[in-house]
C-alpha cells in the first residue's frame, strides 16, 4: 500500500511539473534530494552503529541482564502472566532501554526477538494444554482463536509504539543534519510527549486487560 501511495504521489508531481513547465526544477530537486538522502543515511548509520555497539557491549557484559533484574517490578506489572525468568524478558527490557535512549532503529532487533520468544511461549502453552489458551479472571485457561495475539504481545507492541525516550538520538541527528542551531532542543518536549504517550499506553493496556478478564 505504501508503495502505491508513494508511486502515485511521485507520478502526480511529475505530471504536474510537466504540465506547468517545471521539469527542470523537478530534476534539480530529485538530484539534490538524492544527495541529501545519501548523506543522511551515512550520518544515521554512524550514529546507529555506535549506539548498537554500546548496547551489544552492555548485553555481552551482563549489564542488560542486571538492568532486567532491576526492572522486574515494572515488567511484572506490565506482563503479569509472563514467567519470571522467560527469555522474552531480557529482549523486552533491552527493547525498552534502547527506545528509552532514542534508538528506534536499534530497538527493532530486540523487539523482533521478544515477539519471537512470546510466540514460542504461546506455542508451549498450546502444547501443555492441548489447545490455544489465555488466562481468564479466575486464573483458568480459556481458548483463543489460532492466529490471535496474546495479551503479552499486544501490551509489548503498544509499549514499543509509545516509546518513552530520554534522548531522541535519531531526531537530534536529523535536526543536526538539516542545520538546526540547537539540535538537542527537542529533548525536553520529547520527554514530555513520550512520557504522556507511554502513560496513556499503559492505562489503555490495563483497561483492555481488565475488560477482557471481566
Amino acid at each position: 500500500m505504501l508503495n502505491i501511495l508513494w508511486g502515485a504521489m511521485m507520478l502526480i508531481g511529475i505530471t504536474y511539473g510537466a504540465m506547468t513547465g517545471r521539469m527542470g526544477e523537478i530534476t534539480d530537486a530529485a538530484l539534490s534530494s538524492a544527495k541529501e538522502a545519501v548523506v543522511l543515511c551515512i550520518t544515521m548509520a554512524g550514529i546507529v552503529a555506535m549506539w548498537m555497539g554500546v548496547m551489544e557491549i552492555a548485553r555481552s557484559s551482563g549489564m542488560i541482564e542486571k538492568m532486567t533484574e532491576k526492572m522486574q517490578p515494572l515488567l511484572r506489572f506490565l506482563f503479569p502472566n509472563l514467567p519470571r525468568n522467560h527469555p522474552a524478558m531480557e529482549y523486552i527490557s533491552a527493547n525498552i532501554i534502547a527506545n528509552f535512549l532514542g534508538l528506534g532503529w536499534g530497538a527493532t532487533p530486540f523487539g523482533l526477538k521478544a515477539m519471537e520468544k512470546l510466540a514460542e511461549l504461546e506455542e508451549e502453552r498450546r502444547q501443555e494444554n492441548g489447545q490455544e489458551a489465555d488466562i481468564n479472571s479466575r486464573g483458568k485457561l480459556r481458548i483463543l482463536p489460532r492466529g490471535t495475539a496474546s495479551n503479552e504481545m499486544c501490551t509489548f507492541l503498544i509499549l514499543n509504539i509509545s516509546s518513552l525516550q530520554l534522548i531522541p538520538v535519531n531526531i537530534i541527528a536529523y535536526r543536526s543534519q538539516y542545520g538546526s542551531t540547537n539540535p538537542a532542543g527537542i529533548v525536553g518536549p520529547g520527554i514530555v510527549a513520550t512520557l504522556l504517550s507511554t502513560v496513556v499506553a499503559v492505562v489503555f493496556c490495563k483497561m483492555k486487560d481488565r475488560k477482557r478478564r471481566g
